[in-house]
């Protein structure tokens, strides 16, 4: 059911994006006076065709939705009657052509911005930005941040949620400055401007949990130690723990909060021990021994069970952010655009080798983002929406033949050439776009295999 579920949450993620970007080349192809002859959404076998309008357009959904097209009269795609001359997009003035071709993108661009100015509009949830437990010997104990302390602001930027956090320190990582100024409040209202040393956080680490490592962790609810669920075959399943189960210790050793529980699990992979349990009043030892799995460079226990939740707990740790209808256009056209810069950086820099491929994902771990945030509820599947509408905005602007990029990188040409390009030129093109297509698809999809097979 869970794998139906993030099938078909990623199925729906396509056919947005797909069909706004679709949309785009579209609709200003009818208004440029383009005769558009078919418009799909996926590639193959048609599931479903209909013609429509004047021009019996041909609407399609077929069946690999990895993708969409519009097929515009060409005189390159086939024999066109004299009438219909002026109506083929290849007799277009070249502004035309790279204005329906720019569409698509802006399109995606432009669904991005309306996600985001619903999302600031209704309110976005997220975690307080309260620090946790200082791990010793990390950046952030070197720098004397203490345990309850909340991020204020990161070099001047204001800071709301643990999102926020993670995403200005994430683009400093990527920049590769060695260090930033986060501002901090303590339950006493004195405020501390503290200097991060950011030195130790590689680029490869940015889509890892990069913030426990410099010792920045959100601040835990405290837990009664009660299962709230057990995980199908993992370790607590199979010693016969029951959901409602209260760990009162672990080989002797008194647990009075979950997070107590998990440090202690975590630190014994492959051992065997003997959990304390109270169940229906009475109390019984349960010999349990926790999997072994791997947590960046260290192997840690797992017993696959997920505590109760104190939803009130939980309540006082988060925060609401809203804006008027106004504030939320601007924060989202700042959202869009930083997401864009942030990607074309990482994009940039993979090119130069600063980092690492390892962080491009496929459709395997975009599948799976769509299937945990639609789970997650509608705000953080709209939140998955636009993030993934900007990326793939960005990617059909890359200057590769057979993406939209490479079609406008010879309209560009041809503008300042005053003439297009030979046929032959734009052949030897695609052929190498193809090349350089699959090649990327290679590298995400290998990346997609080897998360799964790592964990």
């Amino acid at each position: 059911m869970s794998l139906l579920f993030t099938i078909l949450a990623f199925i729906v993620a396509l056919g947005v994006l797909i069909t706004f970007h679709e949309l785009g080349h579209y609709l200003v192809a009818r208004w440029s006076g383009v005769k558009v002859l078919r418009f799909s959404i996926g590639f193959g076998q048609p599931l479903f065709k209909k013609r429509l309008g004047k021009d019996q357009t041909e609407w399609v959904i077929a069946a690999l939705p990895l993708g969409g097209y519009v097929k515009m009269l060409d005189e390159h795609e086939g024999e066109v009657l004299p009438q219909e001359l002026p109506r083929a997009f290849n007799r277009q003035p070249v502004i035309k052509r790279f204005a329906i071709v720019a569409a698509g993108p802006i399109a995606n661009f432009l669904l991005a911005i309306l996600l985001y100015w619903l999302l600031f509009v209704s309110g976005v949830s997220g975690l307080k930005p309260i620090l946790g437990p200082i791990k010793p010997s990390t950046p952030a104990a070197f720098s004397a941040f203490k345990e309850g302390e909340t991020i204020v602001k990161i070099e001047n930027e204001p800071v709301l949620t643990w999102q926020d956090v993670r995403w200005i320190i994430s683009t400093h990582v990527i920049d590769r400055n060695p260090e930033v100024m986060v501002e901090t409040v303590n339950n006493r209202g004195e405020v501390f401007w503290r200097k991060l040393d950011l030195s130790s956080v590689d680029t490869d680490d940015v889509n890892a949990n990069f913030l426990e490592k410099i010792g920045l962790v959100n601040y835990p609810p405290n837990m009664a130690p009660i299962i709230g669920q057990v995980v199908n075959g993992g370790a607590g399943y199979r010693a016969g723990l029951q959901v409602g189960d209260e760990i009162l210790a672990i080989n002797n050793k008194d647990i009075s909060y979950w997070e107590e529980l998990v440090k202690e699990i975590r630190a014994m992979p492959g051992q065997s021990l003997i959990l304390e349990i109270l169940r229906d009043g009475k109390t019984m030892d349960i010999p349990i021994t926790p999997d072994k799995t791997v947590d960046g460079n260290t192997e840690i226990g797992k017993i696959g069970v997920a505590p109760k939740i104190d939803q009130e707990a939980i309540t006082k740790l988060l925060v609401n952010v809203s804006y008027p209808a106004g504030t939320a256009l601007l924060k989202a056209l700042d959202k869009t655009w930083e997401t864009t810069f942030f990607t074309l950086r990482m994009l940039g820099k993979m090119v130069m080798g600063e980092v690492s491929w390892k962080n491009m994902s496929g459709p395997i771990t975009i599948a799976d983002y769509a299937g945990q945030s639609a789970k997650m509820g509608i705000i953080a599947y709209l939140g998955f929406l636009a993030l993934i509408s900007v990326s793939l905005g960005v990617l059909n602007l890359l200057p590769i033949p057979v993406l939209d990029g490479g079609h406008l990188m010879y309209y560009m040409i041809e503008i300042f050439k005053g003439a297009p390009l030979s046929e032959k030129t734009v052949a030897i093109g695609q052929q190498i776009g193809m090349v350089m297509l699959f090649t990327l698809m290679v590298f995400a999809i290998y990346n997609d295999i080897y998360r799964l097979i790592s964990g």
